[in-house]
């Protein structure tokens, strides 16, 4: 099978990250695309930033799901554009924060996600209550910029680290999610480091990609993500009317 990996910031060596965190959890007959979005802001902090990164994913969904892709993945915790990518897709879509947090469930009782910047931890804190763990996690911010966590020379790590060691002691934390795609390469040695079960969410939503599609299983068509209605969209954001960005 093939899974669509999307990056939906435009900095190609985060894409990198996610993409060896999806191949070696895949199954060895499951091809991974991973793709960076080729719009948008570098890293998505905040609702802002999230914004004005779903129109450059909704066109790599799109592309990926006409070139054979069989699911979707969103790489961003804050499942940036996922309801919309439902909408338009006819491929099962997943958003890493809502499969790290349903996988984590399954060997925790509480939990924490260590996210980056406080910015980011609200709009986390609001999917762990939509996704109907609220009172099972807890959100923390490590206050690190996202792309310091590629920064060998900066303290972004680090700080991490504290703040996973802060959830253990002040939260009980049984297990620890990892609030950021741009993490992904670091659960293994978090783990072995804290002896807790860390869970990054690119890995988490392949092995639940990979599930989906072996059932034979998509995203219900019937009211909330039904296909979007066909009609004109006006000025710089023409090309995203609904025949035009499944057509392009």
């Amino acid at each position: 099978m093939q899974l669509l990996v999307v990056n939906p910031n435009t900095t190609p060596t985060m894409t990198a990250t996610i993409e060896d965190a999806a191949r070696r959890v895949a199954n060895p007959s499951t091809d991974i695309l991973a793709v960076t979005s080729s719009m948008g802001p570098v890293s998505i902090e905040g609702y802002y930033d999230e914004v004005f990164a779903v129109p450059g994913l909704l066109i790599e969904i799109a592309r990926g799901e006409r070139m054979g892709a069989q699911a979707a993945i969103i790489a961003c915790f804050d499942d940036t554009g996922l309801d919309a990518a439902r909408a338009l897709a006819g491929i099962p879509v997943i958003g890493i924060c809502e499969a790290a947090l349903s996988l984590t469930a399954f060997i925790a009782q509480r939990f924490t996600v260590v996210t980056t910047m406080e910015r980011s931890r609200l709009p986390v804190e609001a999917l762990v209550h939509r996704y109907g763990m609220a009172g099972r996690a807890k959100v923390r911010a490590a206050d690190i910029p996202v792309l310091s966590l590629e920064d060998p020379n900066s303290n972004a790590r680090n700080r991490l680290r504290d703040e996973i060691t802060a959830a253990l002691l002040e939260d009980r934390a049984e297990a620890i999610v990892l609030g950021c795609a741009g993490m992904a390469d670091l659960a293994a040695d978090l783990s072995r480091e804290f002896g807790v079960p860390v869970i990054d969410g690119v890995s988490a939503a392949v092995k639940q990609a990979e599930a989906l599609v072996a059932l034979g299983l998509s995203t219900a068509k019937r009211g909330a993500y039904a296909t979007p209605v066909s009609k004109a969209y006006l000025g710089m954001l023409e090309q995203f009317a609904p025949a035009a960005i499944l057509s392009a």
